[in-house]
Parts: C-alpha cells; structure tokens; sequence
C-alpha cells in the first residue's frame, strides 16, 4: 500500500517562513506529479503548486512569487517553500500524488493526511 505523510507545518508570524515536506512510501512504481492544497475553514480547498516528475512547475496566482514547489524523486518526497507569508495563507496544507503502485498499469490519486499552518502575530 501507498501513504503520504507530512511535516513542517507550525505557527509563524506574518513575513515569516515555512517548509513543508511530504514524504511517499510504500509499493511505488513511479509517481507522475505531486502537489499541494489547501483549505481554510468556510472556504474551498484549492490547489496551491504542482510538479511533475519532470520538474514542470505551476502555482496559484495568490502564492507565485512567494511559494516554491520542488521534489526529491530519488526520495519520493516533495516540498513547499513558503516565504513572506500573510494571515491568508492560514489554512489546513495536503500533499498529493499521482501514483502508479508496483504490479499495475494504472495510476491513482493520494493524499497525505494534512497539517496546520497557521500566520499570526
């Protein structure tokens, strides 16, 4: 089985940094794209960043400029560099991945389990 799992999330003061880390494990073949949402309380999640396993990136209009999406493929792990961050970036962060598991030809989607980023002075 395949699991995501995640860390970096935390309280910090507008301005201020934060990485998040998301780790896949398991019966991995390959993993096509990875990325991450979020989701503040009322509102929709929306997707935040993306990358392929290529490396082709793409980035919500509210965080480009800000956010960096980046990936180990040899460790399966992918990351969000989050700089000069404002109290609107407040929300609950997922990872997910495309992935295809060992013994298939078909891939499917997972998500991590979710952590709470939190920007308040």
């Amino acid at each position: 089985q395949v699991q995501l799992v995640e860390s970096g999330g935390g309280l910090v003061q507008p301005g201020g940094s934060l990485r998040l880390s998301c780790a896949a494990s398991g019966s991995i073949f390959s993993i096509n794209a990875m990325g991450w949402y979020r989701q503040a309380p009322g509102k929709q999640r929306e997707l935040v960043a993306s990358i392929t396993s290529g490396g082709s990136t793409s980035y919500a209009d509210s965080v480009k400029g800000r956010f960096t999406i980046s990936s180990d493929n040899a460790k399966n792990t992918v990351y969000l560099q989050m700089n000069r961050m404002e109290p609107e970036d407040t929300a609950v962060y997922y990872c997910n991945a495309n992935i295809r598991p060992r013994g298939t030809w078909r891939s499917d989607n997972y998500w991590g389990q979710g952590t709470q980023v939190t920007v308040s002075s």
